[in-house]
């Protein structure tokens, strides 16, 4: 699975996940318009309270 993590967390977050197989690509500092942009590859999505997921991006996010 691809998994981004949007918000800032511990490196061991991303060496869980790419440790169990994953790819993981951290791209923090996204505006939602970014956020739309790129979230379709993505399978799966990390984040804490800076990003907020709105029904916009959800509704591009067809593989979450």
């Amino acid at each position: 699975m691809k998994i981004l993590i949007a918000d800032k967390s511990s490196p061991v977050c991303t060496r869980i996940l790419n440790d169990a197989g994953h790819t993981v690509d951290v791209n923090t500092g996204l505006s939602s318009e970014e956020l739309r942009g790129i979230i379709g590859e993505y399978h799966g999505l990390v984040v804490r309270s800076a990003t907020k997921v709105t029904a916009e991006i959800l509704a591009v996010a067809k593989k979450l």
